[in-house]
């Protein structure tokens, strides 16, 4: 069996027939809930959370969100068809069409948390002659970053296809500012094998995330050193206020004088 996010783009492969197959399937719902808890269980929030639920579908991890903690949540989704389902079901979150890899398109720090089911391994394909997974995730983990309240946490459980993807999807939310690492459930079985991205955006108490359990592979998640010498004043001045406009926050624009040195007065 081909994987969906090679037989066409969510969007396509979604449509009105697969979507309602999908979420009336016992397996899937099962697999969604146990999933979705398991993120939770993870993150280990407080109750009455904002969560964004990236990739909601038909809001089956979103009715997770709503019966665990009593979460607010808002959904997006790029499938059209799968939120018509979901608005069917009179879900309780708030829903949005939107394409993850065109960004997230909230104002900075409107979420406490992030969880996604089986969505993030979609951008790591060109579904387009115009479509570069590199930078599709350069723009959702950079606006998910904003998004998220500083001391936020993420999860994202996904398929990866190789080692090649999951390298590139840990690469992107390193370079967005998150903190974190890969949490690996059942890892020598092949069929029940599930990946979860664990993230935080800014400083968190490690009591805060519940690893009991679970080992984390932080190593992909380290910053390389940066060699000062090859880094000129300008350059080091431009690249923090890059970071800084990607956490939301208002930079002063660059010109000619950016990075110059003042000269004392007398």
């Amino acid at each position: 069996m081909s994987r969906p996010e090679i037989s066409a783009p969510p969007e396509v492969f979604y449509s009105d027939v697969e979507s309602k197959k999908y979420t009336s399937s016992s397996r899937i719902q099962h697999i969604q809930a146990s999933m979705t808890l398991r993120a939770l269980d993870v993150l280990a929030l407080p109750p009455h959370q904002h969560i964004l639920d990236i990739g909601c579908g038909s809001g089956l991890s979103g009715e997770i969100l709503s019966q665990e903690g009593g979460h607010v949540w808002v959904g997006m989704d790029i499938s059209p068809a799968m939120l018509a389902v979901a608005l069917d079901r009179d879900v309780e979150g708030d829903l949005l069409l939107a394409d993850m890899g065109n960004g997230v398109p909230f104002r900075a720090g409107t979420f406490d948390a992030v969880i996604s089911i089986s969505a993030i391994q979609w951008l790591c394909n060109a579904d387009s002659s115009n479509a570069d997974p590199k930078k599709r995730l350069a723009r959702f983990f950079d606006s998910l970053y904003a998004a998220v309240r500083r001391g936020g946490k993420v999860a994202c459980q996904f398929y990866p296809r190789d080692d090649r993807q999951t390298e590139s999807i840990l690469r992107a939310a390193k370079t967005a500012g998150f903190s974190g690492g890969l949490v690996v459930d059942d890892e020598e079985s092949k069929k029940n094998k599930k990946y979860y991205l664990i993230l935080t955006a800014g400083n968190v108490n490690s009591n805060d995330i519940n690893l009991h359990g679970v080992k984390i592979d932080k190593s992909a998640m380290t910053r390389p050193k940066r060699n000062r010498k090859e880094e000129s004043r300008k350059e080091y001045i431009i690249r923090k206020k890059e970071l800084m406009r990607k956490r939301g926050k208002l930079v002063a624009l660059d010109s000619q004088f950016t990075g110059r040195k003042r000269k004392p007065r007398f």
